[in-house]
């Protein structure tokens, strides 16, 4: 039997991908550790060493990418394969990107794209997926979902813990305002992401006088990527998912599941965190509108979120991203909107028309049962390498 290591951490797609290979037919090793640093752990470093020398892999695999894993597979001339949940990465600008073990699957086309123009071979486009099988199962043996049902509903964090609300004393009122005008003008740009063409080399000269920029020696990341991405891409999410909120919330009846503080949203229904795999699929099924708000560092590319309600059955609502119409048709498997007042009158007339939800909801659920399938992915990605 083929066989395979992968490191076991807690993405939530881990458990999908791993039970697909084994699908597959494939012998799944599984090696866990707590990295406190992707870069560097000559601990950790030596027990895989050791563990690629006592047995035959075909690959290594991870959910998301590994510098110090990358650089021991070069070492061990094994295969090093990575598919991406997360983006952008930061572990991806790295001197290791450019290992020739690396085989690297990336669900943003635009990061696929510069990885490519700064000469890193073997990065491919792989989109996300779905395992309705797992979720059809769950709602057969289940006999709770009132419990569940919404009109509107939202499931994610307001990113209220972010490191801006943190900094943003350090900075000149130039700055500030400068920064706070860059975050309401992509605030109000769904699916566009204009923060890098905000941070320009004047701008980045000013904010490294109060911005402490960590990294590790192989590191390929900049000021401009660190602080859109850590900083002003979370504070963004914020403001988008909270203003959205409110103002639904005064027409509508909403229901917000997180762990995030919620004690401003006066008119929402708090109903706490979620279980991802025994109770959120449940929440999707039983929303009449199910919202995805993106995070702006997402640039392009299909958030797992998408494929998570669709595959519940959910109808779904989310703001445009350029690959969306690649792979599904607006108002036929899923609805998204272009800015906050499309939003808005997309959920008025959706919430009026049970049997068109209903019907693209079926529609969409059926697409990514046949299409999104993590079969159809993984079967992608052994083929490619």
């Amino acid at each position: 039997m083929k066989k395979i290591l992968m490191y076991r951490w807690k993405a939530y797609n881990y458990k999908d991908i791993k039970y697909t290979f084994e699908k597959l037919g494939y012998e799944v090793k599984e090696v866990y550790q707590d990295l406190l640093n992707y870069d560097v752990d000559e601990v950790f470093a030596k027990k895989l060493k050791n563990i690629i020398k006592e047995e035959a892999f075909e690959f290594f695999f991870t959910v998301n990418y590994f510098p110090l894993i990358s650089n021991v597979c070069q070492e061990c001339g094994l295969l090093y394969v990575c598919w991406s949940c997360d983006n952008p990465l930061i572990s991806l600008y790295h001197k290791s990107v450019f290992n020739d073990v690396n085989r690297i699957f990336l669900f943003d086309l635009t990061n696929v794209r510069e990885f490519q123009g700064m000469g890193a071979d073997h990065i491919y486009h792989l989109p996300l997926a779905v395992n309705t099988e797992r979720l059809d199962y769950l709602f057969a043996n289940t006999n709770d979902l009132e419990n569940y049902k919404n009109r509107i509903s939202f499931v994610g964090s307001l990113y209220e813990k972010n490191s801006y609300d943190k900094f943003e004393y350090k900075l000149p009122d130039y700055l500030r305002g400068y920064f706070e005008a860059t975050m309401e003008a992509q605030r109000d740009l769904l699916g566009v992401n204009i923060i890098d063409r905000m941070l320009t080399p004047e701008i980045l000269m000013e904010l490294e006088q109060y911005f402490e920029l960590e990294k590790s020696e192989d590191s390929l990341s900049d000021l401009n990527l660190i602080f859109s991405v850590t900083t002003l891409g979370f504070k963004i999410a914020e403001k988008q998912r909270r203003k959205i909120l409110i103002e639904l919330s005064k027409h509508h009846d909403v229901s917000l599941y997180t762990n995030s503080n919620t004690r401003d949203l006066l008119r929402i229904n708090y109903k706490g965190s979620v279980d991802y795999w025994s109770e959120m699929p449940k929440v999707f099924r039983g929303s009449d509108i199910n919202l995805n708000i993106t995070i702006p560092n997402i640039k392009s590319g299909i958030p797992l979120r998408i494929y998570d309600v669709m595959g519940a059955g959910g109808f779904l609502i989310s703001n445009f991203q350029a690959e969306l119409p690649r792979f599904f048709e607006n108002e036929k498997h899923l609805v998204w909107y272009y800015n906050e007042e499309d939003l808005y009158d997309k959920v008025k007339f959706y919430l009026a028309h049970d049997s068109l939800r209903k019907d693209i909801a079926l529609a969409g659920y059926n697409l990514v049962k046949t299409e999104c399938t993590y079969e159809n992915r993984i079967t992608n990605i052994l083929e490619t390498i």
